[in-house]
Order: C-alpha cells, then structure tokens, then sequence
C-alpha cells in the first residue's frame, strides 16, 4: 500500500528514500472491515482520513434517519471538522467496505512537516482542491435537480452505484429511495 500512497504523493513532489522511510515509519496505515465505524457524533477525534483502498462515508443521523453528507474512495480525504475544532464530532464516519486508510492528525502532520517543510506545501494544495471540490458539491446541490446531481454522480463517480446500497446514495442525492428509482426507471426508458 505505501506504493500507492508514494504514487499519489509524487504527483505532486518527488519523494527522496529518507521521506518516503519517514512516512512509513509514522505507521499511518490502518486496515478496516467493511462496518467498522471510524468517527461516532459525540465522540472528540484529531484524526483525519486517507482512502487508499476502499469506501468510506460520513452521515448524521437526524430523528432516527442517516443522511449521507459523503462518499470517499481511493485517494481522497475525510477531515472531520472536529479534527480541527476540538469539538464532539456531529457525524458519524463509517467503512462501507473493506478499506485501507492512512489516518493522521495534528501530532504526525507536525513531526512530518517539522522533518521536511515541502510536505506543508503539498497539503496547502491538496486543501485547495478539497475545498475547490466541497464548494463545487454545495453548489451543485443547490443549484441542480436531483436527476441532475444523479447524472452528475455516473458520470464523476460511477463506482458508487456498486459500491453504496441504493438508500445511501438516495439520501446523498437529497431525496429518497422511491424518488432514486422513479429517476433510474425513467432513464432507463429514454
């Protein structure tokens, strides 16, 4: 796994073999099964979230229902914001499938970036092209139909289809079940 992490990571910047020893030796790599639950609502965590393998999402449970704020495969990340805030977590995190993740937090991001300063820069990218994708998603929501934000999903993440049970998707799309399958039957028909 720490070849697909270097892969990634030298996208942006060549790695030297003395960095590429220090992250490993940070033992950021996590290893969970498909249910295992990461973040709780209520629960205090500094830990952040790389997906190398797998699928991920967050959710809040809102009056007994989970409503899905977001999917995360392969090679993006979950930052909760009480990994930044210092406050209870309001979602949940959990691992829609088998998932290999590289977890960090405040106290490995600082020995990393005390160690090798350049890795500061990368991450300022990489929270760029976070938040870039964030805004894009709120705009969306806003701004499309739920077809729309359907079609929108097969054509940028159509992996998901497979990935996440119909009812996860149809909350992430803001409607329900019944709705997902009323737009999916009438696409099929056109």
């Amino acid at each position: 796994m720490e070849k697909v992490l270097f892969e990634f990571i030298e996208k942006y910047m060549v790695l030297t073999e003395e960095e590429k020893e220090a992250i490993l030796d940070m033992q950021v790599f996590k290893y969970y099964k498909k249910g295992d639950v990461l973040l709780k609502e209520g629960q205090y965590s500094l830990d952040s979230y790389f997906v190398l393998q797998g699928c991920i999402r967050s959710y809040y449970l809102i009056d007994g229902e989970e409503k899905t704020t977001a999917f995360f495969t392969e090679m993006e990340t979950c930052v909760p914001l009480c990994s930044k805030n210092n406050e209870p977590s309001e979602f949940n995190v959990d691992c829609l499938e088998n998932s290999i993740l590289v977890i960090a937090n405040p106290d490995t991001e600082k020995k990393l970036f005390t160690e090798f300063p350049r890795f500061a820069n990368m991450c300022r990218i990489l929270s760029e092209e976070l938040l870039v994708k964030v805004q894009f998603n709120l705009d969306s929501f806003k701004t499309h139909t739920p077809e729309q934000r359907y079609l929108h999903m097969l054509e940028q993440r159509p992996d998901l289809i497979q990935r996440a049970p119909q009812h996860q998707i149809a909350s992430f799309l803001g409607i329900t079940p019944q709705s997902l399958s009323r737009i999916r039957k009438r696409l099929a028909s056109t």
